[in-house]
Parts: C-alpha cells; structure tokens; sequence
C-alpha cells in the first residue's frame, strides 16, 4: 500500500506530515512511501534524508494519483482534491468548521479522516493532534511574549535593587494553557490562571500557578473535556474577578477556545484601560475571533500601552518540531486503521476513534 504526502502552500503552512524518522517507520510495517519532491526543504530537511529511509520521490500528480492514503496537515486545495482517485483515503486536520462545503463535495469519493474530531479516550492519546500542537503553542506564546515584554521576567536581587517578578495571567486551562503555565514558571514569573472547569483548579496548582475561583463556581466541562459556554451569572462574576486581577499583571496569554464556537471574549476594553501601559496580551484564540477586545488576527495593536497580539499561526515558528509530533500522531492513526496481517485499511465503524473522525 502507498502512503503518500504532497507539499502544504508554504505561504501559510510550514509542517509537514511526514518526517524522515517516520517514513522509515511506515516502511517497516509494509507502506511504501512517497513524497513531492522538496517537500521539506524550508525545514532543511532534504530529500536525500527521506530516500535514506526509503522513500520514493515523485511529482504532485503521480502522488495524488497514486496513493492509497494521502496523509496531508491541511485540505489539500479542489483542483488536488480532483486528482486523487475513488475510494482513496485522505487523513489531515481539515478545519470542518470552515471547509465543510468542500469536504462534502468529496466525501463519497474520499474517505476523509479529520483528527481534530479525535474522541478524548485513553486509546487516542497517542494520535491527539490537537494535545501535541497545543503544547507547542502554550510554549512559544510565553517566548514570545516575554520577548515583547520590556523588563526582566524573574525577580533579581542586585546591589543596585531588587527587580520583582513578573506577573502573568493565563486565561484557559487546557493543554496550551498549562504549557503556557509551566513554561512562565521555569522562567521565574509568577502566574495566575482562570477556566471554567473547576477540575483545572488542581493542574494549575500543581504546575505552581494560582487559580482564580469564580464564587460560586459550576464545573463547565463537556463529557469529552473541552469547555462548554458559560452562564451570564458565571461572566459577570469572572468579568469582575479578572478586572481587579489585571491591575497587577503585566503580560496575560488567551487560550480559552470552545469547540466549533467564536471565542469567548473574556478581557474587555475596560479591563484593558485598567492594566499597566506596557503589558502585553497575547491572544492564542485569535482566528476564532480572540478572547481580548481589540484582538485582530496576526496584528499588534496597542490600547492606553497595552500590547494585543492576535496570534494564528504560531506554529509555524516551531515547524520541526510541530511537524515531527503531528507526523506521530498520523502514524498512530494509521497503524490504528491498517489490518497488517492482511495488508489492507479496515474501517471499522465499531472503532470509536475511527467513527468519530470519518467525515459522514
């Protein structure tokens, strides 16, 4: 069977989904491998690593036509979709939210795979391309900030003063928001949190972060654990919570998202003129609408000192290594499809990770 991978449009995606250390392990469960010529180059990853492992090397089109399971980070565009012969497989993280339109056109052609629609089971963990990119992303927001951020970040005790540590605020207590917790930790900040899942009370405060307890909390939290929308009740009394909280923080990270929904919008414009001119806010949940006011995707915009960054595409900062975990989650996924003994892809409807991302 063929496994196959062409390159992403390098102007707005950097990963790629097959790395030379995986392609290897593809190949020594019985795929042949093929990818487009360069596909990796931007990395500096060349194409002699790839034939190395054994891969074959081919135009766009030869791939397209031929591959069994096409394994890509985004929809491949409707001129590609066309080429990729019937009953083919095509797995990726295809936004459905965004491209349903041209995902039904091809799903009775296509088996389309979309992992982000992953049920949150033990089983799937190893596959979670959303967990893997999220952690990522925590990380390289608090870089980025603090890089933004004009004073120093731990306390410092010199003969000249003591400088005071910064304070940072993380706003959504999911996979990026924990990074982004553990992260300004090790670099001496001294870090708050909020979410509405109160079982995010004990993560946050294990990683040493302080969590902010809404009085009269509900736990929002789906049966899958994704955060589900909050009460009125529940917003007035965060809104009035984070206002008082933000007088004293310096540098704040939104990534509170809800599934398939705008972002909440969680810092407001009173919040910001309250905040201390030249803090930063760094706004993960920018291509859903952000959770600050006056976000704008992949924009800085200051506010009375305040810095607003509207962050979308920050993975393409960390590309090797954003693309050498997703290539692991697809290749979990894949052997997770694949009947070895018979060399063929089972789909198996009574498999609940398949069922849940086969695009119906």
């Amino acid at each position: 069977m063929i496994i196959g991978s062409i390159s992403e449009n390098k102007n707005i995606e950097k990963r790629v989904s097959i790395t030379p250390e995986i392609s290897k392990k593809y190949i020594s469960n019985g795929f042949k491998v093929k990818i487009e010529k360069g596909i990796a180059d931007h990395l500096g990853i060349k194409d002699e690593e790839f034939t190395k492992e054994g891969c074959d090397l081919d135009t766009k089109e030869n791939i397209l036509k031929d591959s069994d399971l096409l394994l890509q980070m985004n929809l491949p565009s409707d001129e590609n979709l066309e080429k990729v012969k019937d009953k083919k497989i095509l797995i990726g993280n295809f936004n459905l939210k965004d491209n349903q339109n041209i995902i039904d056109k091809y799903k009775n052609k296509v088996s389309i795979f979309s992992l982000e629609k992953l049920p949150r089971i033990t089983r799937a963990q190893s596959m979670d391309i959303l967990s893997s990119q999220a952690n990522l992303a925590g990380y390289k927001a608090v870089v980025d900030s603090f890089s933004l951020f004009k004073k120093a970040i731990p306390m410092m005790m010199t003969a000249a003063g003591t400088i005071p540590a910064a304070k940072v605020l993380v706003v959504g207590a999911g996979v990026a928001g924990l990074q982004a917790i553990a992260t300004a930790k090790r670099m001496g900040a001294i870090v708050f949190a909020t979410d509405v899942r109160l079982a995010s009370k004990e993560q946050v405060e294990s990683l040493g972060g302080k969590f902010l307890v809404v009085e009269g909390a509900e736990n929002l939290e789906t049966e899958g654990g994704y955060a589900k929308e909050a009460s009125e009740d529940f917003k007035k009394k965060q809104e009035d919570l984070i206002l008082e909280t933000l007088k004293k923080i310096d540098v704040v990270i939104c990534t509170a998202l809800i599934p398939g929904k705008k972002a909440p919008k969680i810092i407001n414009e009173q919040m910001i003129e309250n905040m201390q001119p030249g803090s930063v806010i760094y706004d993960l949940a920018a291509s859903q609408g952000g959770n600050a006011a006056y976000t704008k995707t992949d924009e800085t915009v200051e506010k009375n000192g305040v810095m607003i960054v509207g962050e979308s595409v920050i993975l393409n900062k960390l590309p090797v290594s954003a693309s050498n975990l997703y290539a692991k989650n697809l290749f979990n996924f894949v052997l997770n499809l694949y009947d070895k003994k018979n060399n063929k892809i089972d789909i198996n409807m009574e498999d609940e990770i398949i069922s849940n991302t086969l695009v119906k």
